[in-house]
């Protein structure tokens, strides 16, 4: 998106959404503020309010050059609210297109007088966001497609090849082997299978939405997370990079640490970290340290208790967060890489298997049978 600063004229009410067209299709329903779109919306936020240039004009700006007519409608919004005397961050929390991450962000920008910062710091943390993606999408791309495909040779293998296999074998009438008895058994209740994997499936994702709000489902189902092998530790370096990141802007602005820790703890949407936050603020009102609040949770790295102790002898805890930080976004990049690595070789094992154990069970009677015919 092209960035073009120009006078915006003297009144809000010229700035209006055009209609669609009702007798041509529109789109625009289904699009959403992307991180793609987040990404040039706070790197060109942030260019405005360095170069002078107030609220109300770089929404207006911003907004004018807006394709999609929903974001358009979203930052018209926003830059309203600003006007009527609402600050930025509560203009941003009525929309459910931001996170509270982005919302205390902002909040944290107005109230230390570095908005520009802050604004940059979410341009880099969108722009991590959007090459993390990247990175798994070109990763899981190939193994999708083989498992795509492979699914496809399993059905018609056990919807088309086993059956006529199997009214082969009812012919001789001799006795099977284990292996081929029960992959007849899987092709004769293969579709019923189906079935009930997806109603699984509907009914997980239908409890996920009844009680993602519930802080003991939230609890549950971050502990389980954690606990799988290799995505535990993904999980957890990501929500610790987000830790090390709102600390160190937060400390940076000089904001205190109960402070800093109560608007991390809103920032931060999963429940073991919001939890293992909310219990270093009760130990540090009691007297404690940072360094010796931290060591009491499994969920924070040995390597960021040992920093953060440095830190806090030092006095450089905000430089120390960042350094952090740093330090974990490329652990995530160096992961990502190697999910692909280790995901390909697995995924040909696997499909060798599956392919492997159906011809294994189907011409083991075969042989048998040659044998009793010779």
């Amino acid at each position: 998106m092209k960035l073009n600063v120009t006078k915006p004229k003297n009144t809000i009410k010229e700035f209006k959404i055009e209609k669609a067209d009702s007798t041509s299709l529109n789109f625009d329903f289904f699009s959403k503020f992307s991180s793609k779109d987040k990404e040039a919306f706070y790197r060109e936020f942030a260019v405005l309010i360095k170069s002078g240039v107030d609220f109300n004009q770089s929404l207006h700006i911003l907004a004018s050059q807006q394709k999609s007519k929903k974001i358009k409608k979203i930052l018209v919004t926003i830059n309203t609210d600003v006007v009527a005397g609402n600050t930025l961050f509560d203009a941003l929390k009525k929309h459910k297109e931001f996170s509270p991450y982005e919302y205390h962000s902002i909040k944290i920008g107005e109230e230390t007088r570095k908005l520009a910062e802050v604004l940059q710091q979410l341009q880099l943390f969108f722009a991590r966001k959007i090459k993390m993606k990247r990175q798994l999408i070109s990763v899981i791309t190939y193994p999708a497609f083989v498992l795509g495909i492979t699914f496809l040779v399993l059905y018609f293998m056990l919807n088309y090849i086993v059956p006529m296999f199997s009214s082969v074998f009812k012919q001789f009438g001799s006795e099977l082997p284990s292996i081929t008895k029960f992959v007849i058994q899987l092709s004769e209740n293969f579709n019923t299978i189906i079935v009930v994997l997806l109603m699984a499936i509907l009914l997980i994702i239908g409890i996920h939405k009844h009680y993602k709000n519930n802080d003991k489902y939230r609890e549950i189902t971050g502990v389980i997370l954690l606990k799988i092998p290799f995505i535990g530790k993904f999980i957890q370096k990501i929500y610790v990079s987000r830790f090390c990141q709102s600390l160190s802007l937060l400390l940076g602005a000089k904001t205190p640490l109960i402070i800093s820790l109560e608007l991390t703890k809103e920032m931060i949407v999963f429940y073991p970290m919001q939890k293992s936050i909310y219990q270093i603020k009760q130990d540090i009102l009691k007297g404690n340290s940072l360094a010796v609040s931290l060591q009491k949770h499994t969920i924070f790295p040995d390597k960021l208790k040992a920093l953060v102790g440095i830190g806090e002898q030092t006095n450089e805890l905000d430089s120390m967060f960042h350094k952090l930080n740093n330090q974990y976004n490329d652990e995530i990049d160096h992961t990502t890489k190697m999910v692909g690595t280790i995901l390909e070789p697995l995924i040909i094992i696997i499909i060798g298997f599956l392919v492997g154990f159906i011809l294994i069970s189907m011409y083991t009677p075969m042989f048998d049978l040659s044998k009793v015919i010779g």
